[in-house]
C-alpha cells in the first residue's frame, strides 16, 4: 500500500509540472483561425520543453522535423498572423519569432542549415522586469520578404529556473506558410539551429530574481527591411 501510495504522490506532481506547460498548436492567418496543427507541425512531447543546445529538436519541437502530415498556408507578405497556445503561457522569459525559407516546399524542409532568422523579440519591460505572458502572440510578417515557401518559427524561452541549478526551457513549435505579393530581400542575419543559443548567453545565464534591470534576448538581432 505504501508504493502504491507513492506511485500516486508521483504521478500527481508529475501532472501538476505538466499543467504549468504550453503548446502553440493552433495558428491564424487570413482572418481565420485554424484548428489545432493544420498548419502548425504537430509534436510527440505533448507539451514538454526542448532544453538540449545542441538538439535538432530545437528547430520545430520533438517530433517536428517533417511536413508531410501537414498543410501549408498562402499568407500575403506584410500580413497580421498568430499563434495561440493551448493555455496562456505561464513561464518567464522572451518570446520570438523566426522564420526559414525552404529550399523547395515547406513540408519536405528540415530547418538544417545557416537559414534562421528572427522577425520579432518581445522582452520584459522595465523598469520592474515584467514579462508579456498570453495566450495568443499577433505579428506582421515583413512587407519586402521573399516569396515561397516558409517555416515559420515560435519560441518561448522559460527562464523561471535559473541557470545553471535550473535548466532553461524552450517552447517550440513551427507553422507552414507560402509568401506572396512579396518583395526581393533577402532577410538576416541567418543562424544554424541549433547553434543560435549559447549556455554564455546573459539572456541564458539570467537570474531574473536578483538584480534584473536589463535583458538581452538570445539569438541573432531582429531582422528589417
Amino acid at each position: 500500500m505504501k508504493v502504491a501510495t507513492s506511485v500516486a504522490v508521483g504521478l500527481v506532481s508529475l501532472a501538476s509540472q505538466a499543467s504549468c506547460h504550453y503548446i502553440f498548436e493552433t495558428f491564424s492567418a487570413n482572418g481565420e483561425t485554424f484548428t489545432p496543427y493544420q498548419y502548425v507541425r504537430q509534436n510527440t512531447n505533448y507539451n514538454s520543453p526542448v532544453t538540449d543546445l545542441t538538439s535538432n529538436d530545437l528547430r520545430c519541437n520533438v517530433g517536428g522535423e517533417s511536413g508531410a502530415n501537414t498543410s501549408t498556408v498562402s499568407v500575403a507578405a506584410g500580413s497580421s498572423v498568430s499563434f495561440t497556445s493551448d493555455v496562456a503561457v505561464y513561464h518567464d522569459g522572451p518570446i520570438s519569432v523566426y522564420m526559414a525559407k525552404a529550399p523547395t516546399t515547406a513540408a519536405a524542409f528540415d530547418g538544417s542549415g545557416n537559414v534562421w532568422f528572427k522577425i520579432l523579440d518581445i522582452g520584459p519591460i522595465f523598469p520592474g522586469g515584467t514579462w508579456d505572458l498570453k495566450q495568443t502572440y499577433t505579428f506582421n510578417l515583413p512587407t519586402c520578404i521573399q516569396n515561397g515557401d516558409y517555416l515559420l518559427r515560435i519560441q518561448s524561452l522559460a527562464i523561471h529556473n535559473p541557470w545553471p541549478a535550473g535548466i532553461p526551457q524552450f517552447y517550440i513549435e513551427c507553422a507552414q506558410i507560402t509568401v506572396t505579393d512579396g518583395g526581393s530581400t533577402q532577410l538576416g542575419p541567418t543562424v544554424a539551429i541549433p547553434g543560435a543559443f549559447h549556455d554564455t548567453d546573459p539572456g541564458y545565464t539570467v537570474n531574473i530574481y536578483n538584480d534584473f534591470t536589463n535583458y538581452t534576448v538570445p539569438g541573432p538581432v531582429v531582422a528589417t527591411c
